[in-house]
C-alpha cells in the first residue's frame, strides 16, 4: 500500500515525530501537535488541498530510510557494519570541563563537541532539543549559541521531541551550524539536506544520542502519579544527569528541592512501556546516519558516586576530524577503543535489530503498511537468531497487531 502524504504516515502509526516534514512543506500546511498518548504528531491543515509536492515524505524517515552505500570509504570496522552502520572509530571518555560533564547525562561529550564546533570551528549554533522553560513537561527546540544556554539545554529528555521542526534555523544560519539529535532525527536532516541543497551547505556537523525510543507525554504524566505528584504541579522534571546515570527527579512549583527521585533504571523501567509504536520497528538505535554518535558505555557495572563517561563514534571523516580536534584543544579526554565495547555497551539495541525483519514481515503479512529499510542487511541478521527467537519476533507482533488492532488505520 502506498502513502500518498504525511497524514497516511500518521494513520498507520509509522510517524516517528522528528517534525521534518513541518519543515518541508512548501505550502506551511503541516502543524505540529503533541498527542498525550502518542507522541509529535503533523496535522495537515486542509487537506483536501495538499498538493501533490510529496515533500512531506521525501524527508519522512518513518516510511523509508535508505543507508547511501559506504562500501568505498576507507577505513570502516568491518565487523560492526552489520549491526551497527558505518564506523570509522570508537573512543571512551568524557568532557574536561567539569560543570559539562555533570550535566550531561553521561559524560558530556555530546555537548563538549558542539561547544568545541561553536568556539573553535565558528560555528553560527548548535540546533538541539530542551526543556520548554514554560511547559516542564514538554520539550522545546532551540539554537543554542552560547556556552550557558548549550549547558542549560543539556540531559536526556524522555519524551517527544521534534528538533527537525526548526531545521530553517540552520538553513537561514550565516555560518554553518551543529545539528543534534535521535537517530530518526538525524535520518530526516540527510533527508531533508538531499531535499534542499541549501541546507546541506549549512550543516557544519551532526552529532546522534543513542535512542531505545521516545514515550510519549503520557509516560511522563504517569511516573509522576507513581510517585504521588500530580503534573500541574510540577515546576521542573529532570530525566536523567546531574551524576552518573542520573536520577528522574520532580520539582514542584515554588520548591527549590526536588518533591520526588527515582533511579535511572526504575525510571526507564516505567517509561519505556509508553514508547511510541514506531520505536519497535527501528533498526537504528545508535545515530548510523551521523557524523558522530554519543551513548552511554554500559559495557560494566557504574560504581556509586562514578563520574560520567561517554562512548563516542566517529562515523564519517568530518566526524572523525571534529572529534580528533576537540581532544587536541583540550574539551574532551577520550581513550581509543575497539569494536567490543561498542558491541558489548549496547546488547540490548542489537538484539533489537535482529528481530527487526521479522516483525516488519508480520505487517506486511497483514497487508499493513511497514516501513522499508534499505542497506540494513536485516535479513541476514535475522537469519542469526535461533529457531525460537525467530518465530517469537513474527508471532509476538503478529498477537499484538490483532489485540490492539493495528490491521486498522488510527481515525484521531
Amino acid at each position: 500500500m502506498k502513502l500518498k502524504n504525511i497524514g497516511e504516515v500518521v494513520k498507520w502509526r509509522l510517524c516517528a515525530g522528528c517534525g521534518a516534514c513541518a519543515y518541508a512543506c512548501p505550502e506551511n500546511r503541516i502543524k505540529l501537535t503533541d498527542v498525550f498518548d502518542d507522541g509529535i504528531r503533523p496535522v495537515i491543515e486542509n487537506e483536501k488541498y495538499c498538493g501533490a509536492c510529496r515533500d512531506c515524505m521525501k524527508v519522512c524517515p518513518g516510511h523509508e530510510l535508505t543507508h547511501r552505500s559506504y562500501d568505498h570509504v576507507p577505513g570502516l570496522i568491518k565487523e560492526l557494519q552489520e549491526g551497527w552502520g558505518p564506523v570509522l572509530e570508537v573512543w571512551e571518555g568524557y568532557a574536561s570541563d567539569p560543570e559539562i560533564r555533570f550535566r550531561g547525562s553521561s559524560g558530556g561529550a555530546a555537548t563538549a563537541l558542539a561547544l568545541y564546533a561553536l568556539e573553535k570551528e565558528g560555528m553560527g549554533g548548535v540546533l538541539h532539543t530542551g526543556a520548554d522553560e514554560g511547559k516542564p513537561l514538554k520539550n522545546k527546540t532551540s539554537f543554542s549559541t552560547l556556552r550557558k544556554e548549550l549547558i542549560e539545554r543539556s540531559g536526556s529528555r524522555y519524551s517527544p521531541a521534534s528538533p527537525c521542526d526548526s531545521l530553517g534555523k540552520i538553513e537561514s544560519s550565516a555560518r554553518p551550524s551543529v545539528f543534534i539529535g535521535k537517530p530518526c532525527d538525524v535520518a530526516a536532516l540527510r533527508k531533508a539536506e538531499a531535499l534542499r541543497p541549501g541546507l546541506e551547505k549549512k550543516v557544519g556537523v551532526s552529532i546522534s544520542i543513542f535512542c531505545a525510543g521516545t514515550p510519549s507525554t503520557m509516560g511522563t504524566v504517569e511516573l509522576l502519579k507513581s510517585l504521588g505528584l500530580e503534573a500541574k504541579g510540577a515546576g521542573e522534571v529532570r530525566y536523567r544527569g546531574l551524576g552518573w546515570p542520573g536520577l528522574f527527579t520532580a520539582r514542584l512549583k515554588g520548591e527549590k528541592n526536588p518533591s520526588a527521585r527515582l533511579s535511572y533504571k526504575d525510571a526507564w523501567g516505567f517509561l519505556q512501556k509508553y514508547r511510541q509504536y514506531r520505536c519497535y520497528l527501528c533498526p537504528d538505535g545508535t545515530g548510523e546516519f551521523a557524523d558522530i554518535s554519543c551513548g552511554d558505555p554500559w559495557y560494566r557495572e557504574i560504581r556509586e558516586g562514578e563520574r560520567g563517561h561517554s562512548l563516542v563514534i566517529a562515523r564519517t571523516e568530518r566526524g572523525r576530524f571534529l572529534i580528533r580536534q576537540s581532544i587536541e584543544a583540550g574539551y574532551l579526554k577520550l581513550t581509543r577503543t575497539g569494536a567490543k565495547m561498542l558491541v558489548d555497551s549496547q546488547v540490548n539495541l542489537l538484539e533489537k535489530r535482529r528481530t527487526i525483519w521479522g516483525r516488519l514481515a508480520a505487517m506486511k503479512a497483514f497487508g499493513i503498511p511497514a516501513p522499508s529499510f534499505n542497506g540494513f542487511s536485516l535479513f541476514k541478521i535475522w537469519r542469526s537468531l535461533d529457531k525460537k527467537e525467530k518465530i517469537r519476533s513474527i508471532l509476538g507482533t503478529s498477537r499484538r497487531i490483532i489485540q490492539r488492532g493495528y490491521y486498522r488505520r488510527k481515525t484521531t
